[in-house]
């Protein structure tokens, strides 16, 4: 190696001198908040769905201010002014496994509250589990007249490779600022860390599960379901990267307007099946990326529903499906379901459909109207990330199925119904026009041609039709 290439780059934004939690935590605020004020884009992107007006964004970083006789430096400040409208927002920041403090929280919306601030925004590494919902629960009666706000840095880093290499920064200089800021927080010394943690309630939910001793009212359950919707958010984040597009969690409106009644729902399947399970949608997919992790029968499971062709006999149907699965890997488990059935339908392995397609037929005579795809792969057991855990056995799942398969799928669409021509209508030449009685009609069919002609039966002279007999008239 010669002198040179060992030389490091100089950095917008260097790694090299992080001391400690607090100076990593002042760095990034820092870093985030002077990149989100140079990229209009970026900070437009970060600040608009939050209810701030389209416009040049400033921050600041540890801007004091007093309650009740205290000394309060949130990390720091938002301001997006618009004329006469302006939009503010204290920022909170942590860094590594740090989590955000109930009481700090409270006290900067407080402080919110008392200046006539609009939001509190919070970033950390901790994941919501759905859209909308704060990790940390505050006082409800504190968000009357200021909103709170979180972003994980997995988001943050998310929606500035998005922005970078998706949608486009029109001035290159701040594209560069950008690319900066995602090489740092994709440095492991920036404490912007990925989903790395499943809690300390993941290995005795997970021997209960196995013992089939778990109840409904362990506590250690509903802190399990609640990461295991924040990993499959991650999930989202990670595929929502490499893809440039939005993917987000599979939930009805209901679930967002009652989480509860989901986790409810969520804990007695667990407890009942020893089953987690989610979804996340993809644009432009065939249909929602199912994820179940079995923790009885150790398994991760990803699944899509694929509606099939509205025409065709069944063999048709299964190898319109089979023609688009032809790079998948054998071990594709497949199912067929008719119009009208009820429970499973036939289901078999994709190399054994390939060799023989009719076994995914059940009954000839019913309509085959849809087909799953699923794939099964070995589940982790540690709580934590790298070889033999969980998180990265789901991720790896996630990730793997849709590049073999879900990208690979496309929606069935009919065929476009064909004009006929004009000349199905013009009546044979030996037939004179003013005998022609018909003209063409909507009711005609596609078919058009005359019926076959009968052809006359041959008379013999033993079988010739009797001539009447004439009357005599009398002279």
């Amino acid at each position: 190696m010669t002198a040179e290439e060992s030389w490091h780059a100089a950095r917008l934004i260097p790694t090299s001198g992080i001391n400690g939690a607090e100076e990593q935590e002042r760095r990034a605020t820092s870093a985030l908040l002077a990149v989100m004020s140079a990229v209009r884009e970026f900070g437009r992107a970060l600040t608009q769905p939050l209810g701030a007006p389209t416009a040049a964004v400033q921050t600041f970083i540890e801007v004091p201010f007093e309650l009740d006789g205290r000394k309060l430096i949130p990390d720091g400040l938002i301001r997006v002014t618009r004329g006469q409208k302006s939009w503010t927002a204290l920022v909170e920041v942590k860094t590594g496994s740090n989590e955000l403090q109930v009481e700090q929280l409270e006290n900067y919306l407080d402080i919110a509250r008392e200046f006539g601030f609009d939001a509190v925004v919070t970033i950390s590494n901790e994941i919501s589990p759905l859209p909308g919902q704060h990790p940390t629960p505050v006082d409800r009666k504190k968000l009357k007249k200021v909103a709170i706000h979180h972003w994980s840095w997995s988001e943050v880093l998310c929606e500035a490779v998005m922005q970078k290499e998706h949608r486009g920064v029109a001035d290159p200089e701040q594209a560069w600022i950008l690319g900066e800021l995602i090489r740092y927080l994709e440095h492991p010394r920036s404490g912007a860390m990925a989903f790395e943690d499943m809690g300390q309630s993941w290995v005795p939910l997970r021997d209960a599960v196995e013992a089939r001793t778990l109840r409904t009212t362990d506590k250690i359950a509903p802190d399990v379901i609640l990461r295991f919707e924040a990993l499959l958010r991650f999930a989202g984040l990670q595929l929502g990267r490499r893809l440039g597009t939005d993917v987000t969690p599979a939930l009805s409106r209901k679930d967002l307007a009652e989480p509860q009644v989901r986790l409810s729902r969520q804990l007695a399947q667990l407890v009942a099946d020893g089953r987690l399970s989610g979804g996340i949608r993809i644009p432009d997919t065939v249909g929602t990326l199912h994820v179940t992790a079995d923790l009885r029968a150790g398994r991760v499971i990803c699944g899509v529903d694929v509606e099939g062709p509205r025409e065709g006999r069944p063999l048709t149907r299964i190898n319109w499906l089979l023609r688009q699965l032809k790079n998948a890997p054998d071990p594709v488990r497949l199912e067929a379901f008719v119009a009208h059935g009820r429970g499973a339908g036939a289901t078999e392995l994709l190399g054994a459909v390939r060799v023989n397609p009719a076994l995914l037929i059940a009954d000839p005579h019913k309509e085959i109207r849809g087909f799953r795809v699923e794939i099964s792969v070995q589940m982790g057991s540690k709580r934590g990330t790298g070889r033999n855990s969980f998180i990265d056995s789901v991720l790896n799942a996630v990730s793997s199925f849709y590049e073999e398969i879900v990208q690979n799928l496309k929606p069935w669409a009919a065929t476009p119904p064909k004009i006929r021509a004009e000349a199905a209508f013009v009546p044979p030449a030996d037939v004179p026009v003013a005998l022609v009685s018909t003209a063409p009609s909507s009711q005609d069919g596609p078919d058009l041609q005359a019926p076959p002609a009968v052809p006359e039966q041959e008379v013999h002279a033993d079988e010739a039709a009797p001539v009447a007999h004439e009357v005599p008239v009398d002279a």
